[in-house]
Order: C-alpha cells, then sequence, then structure tokens
C-alpha cells in the first residue's frame, strides 16, 4: 500500500505514519510548518491551499490517503471561525473530492465535539450531532462535506487524543502534562463533571489502519472502551507513576474561563468499530500501561 498521511507532524498523524512502516507500507507524508524528523517523503502542505491537492498526489502517487490535518484549538476555532471553516470543513471535502476523481481512498478523521453533551450513555455513531462551538460545527460540515463528496469514503470520530508523538518520541497531550506535574510535587486540578473516552494515538492509527485493510467505509468511533473524567483519567496515570495520588485535587470546567463551550460528556461508544474488527477496543488501563515505561 503507498499511504500518503496528510499533517504527519501532528499526533495522530505521526502514529499513522509509524504504524504505516511497521507493516512495511510506502508511507509519505505532508507538513504544514515543521518538518518531521521521519525518513521518509515529505512535502510541505498548507491545508488552506487545498484545490493544490492535486499536485501533491501527482508527486506521491498514492493509493490512499489518511487526512489528519485540521485546526484543533478549539478556543482558536472560536476565535477565527472562517479559518477554522477552511481547514475543517472545505479543505476534507475538497482533499475527498480529488481523491476520488484519483481512484485513490480517503479517510478522514473528525471529532467527538460534534455532540452536545446532553447525553448520559455514550454516543452511537447513529446519534445526531448538536456541536455547542465553532470547532464543533466546521468539524461536523467536514462530515459532510466529505460524505457529500465522490466516492466511498471512511470516517472516523476520536476523543481525547493523547500519546507518543512518532517523530520525537515524547509524551504528548494530557498525560504529559499530569506526569509533569506530579514529577514536581504539585497539586494537579483535574475536572470532575466532564467525561470522555480517551484516545491513545497509536491505538487509534493502528485501529485506522485495521479498517482501511478490512474495506469500511462510512463512520465509525474510534476510542478506548473507558468513559471517564480527566479526574479519574490522573488517578490511573498517578498509579502507572506510583505518585500520591493526594497531589490531584477535584476541580470543575466552571473554574476556567474559555472562549469555546465545551460538552461535558462526550464519551464514544465503540461498539460498530468492535464488531467490523472483531475485537474489542482496549480499556483505559491498557493503554495507559501499554506506553508508560516508555515515557517514565
Amino acid at each position: 500500500m503507498r499511504l500518503l498521511v496528510v499533517g504527519a507532524n501532528g499526533l495522530l498523524g505521526s502514529n499513522v505514519v509509524h504504524s504505516g512502516r511497521q507493516r512495511d507500507w510506502t508511507v509519505m507524508g505532508t507538513y504544514h510548518s515543521t518538518r518531521p524528523k521521519f525518513e521518509i517523503p515529505l512535502t510541505q502542505f498548507d491545508l488552506v491551499e487545498y484545490e493544490a491537492f492535486d499536485e501533491v498526489l501527482e508527486t506521491h502517487d498514492p493509493g490512499l490517503v489518511i487526512n489528519c490535518a485540521a485546526m484543533t484549538d478549539v478556543d482558536g476555532c472560536e476565535k477565527n471561525p472562517e479559518q477554522a471553516n477552511v481547514l475543517n470543513s472545505d479543505a476534507p471535502g475538497a482533499l475527498a473530492d480529488q481523491c476520488a476523481a484519483n481512484d485513490v481512498e480517503f479517510v478522514h478523521v473528525s471529532t467527538d465535539y460534534v455532540f452536545d453533551g446532553t447525553a448520559r450513555d455514550p454516543y452511537g455513531e447513529e446519534a445526531s450531532p448538536n456541536p455547542v462551538q465553532v470547532y464543533g460545527e466546521s468539524k461536523l460540515a467536514g462530515e459532510r462535506a466529505v460524505q457529500e463528496a465522490d466516492g466511498d469514503h471512511l470516517l472516523t470520530r476520536l476523543s481525547f487524543v493523547w500519546g507518543v508523538h512518532r517523530s520525537s518520541g515524547a509524551l504528548t497531550g494530557f498525560p504529559e502534562w499530569v506526569r509533569d506535574q506530579l514529577e514536581s510535587g504539585d497539586t494537579v486540578p483535574l475536572f470532575t463533571d466532564q467525561w470522555v473516552t480517551p484516545t491513545r494515538a497509536g491505538q487509534a492509527a493502528t485501529t485506522l489502519l485495521d479498517l482501511v485493510d478490512a474495506g469500511a467505509t462510512g463512520l465509525y468511533h474510534v476510542a478506548c472502551r473507558s468513559c471517564v473524567t480527566p479526574y479519574a483519567f490522573g488517578e490511573v496515570l498517578a498509579d502507572q507513576h506510583g505518585a500520591d495520588t493526594a497531589l490531584l485535587k477535584e476541580g470543575s470546567t466552571d473554574d476556567i474561563d474559555r472562549d469555546a463551550e465545551r460538552p461535558t460528556y462526550s464519551c464514544l461508544d465503540v461498539a460498530t468499530v468492535e464488531s467490523q474488527l472483531g475485537r474489542p477496543q482496549p480499556p483505559l488501563e491498557e493503554d495507559v500501561s501499554k506506553i508508560w515505561d516508555a515515557v517514565r
């Protein structure tokens, strides 16, 4: 398989590159500004200039494109909705159309933030989206643009992504901050009124490529099986680190003033992807233990 990863220097993109290379696929990538350290063919590409993606396809001649690039700064999207819509909505639809025109498979990655958080059971793929901020609105518009594009495409939604960046080897995201706080002996304020299904980037990358191998199209939720609060996530991390859980401090989303509203509940139901692949998604504890020794 000739795989082109759009956004190869992002956390998820770097793991898709890594997973593809582990399968002995021919992997290529694009990056926005910072060139990743992978020894693969790389092209600098700005999603804003999505009309030029044909040239990228011509350069690399992939059989599969996985789009991991997006504007993911939730508060930044709220401040700049025009840019958010270009990057998260217009660009994915255009990439999907160009891939279809060139007979290239296309995979797009979306988010749990397309939901409003009013549910108290994990959201399935059939649940009605109702985003409460510009980021979610733009990502939902991107999903619909891909669905309306020519061809049959694979779409996935991830939640609270974290993991090891495979270009730098560094732990990235929420666990990095918690680990650093614990090591410094500082208290760690964590929300007890928000629920998510944390998605380890490496596990998500493997799942994406397994779905491709299975010939899957349509929409799939990809996350761990555990619906937890950030506080509970912190407890798992403290346990793995052998740290004193007394450093963890209960906090509330109301304690922080942010430009964009967040859903208080965005857990994803992963039954569909489990059925498609014939295996369970991992619980959070398994995901954490799998990588912790490598990043301590």
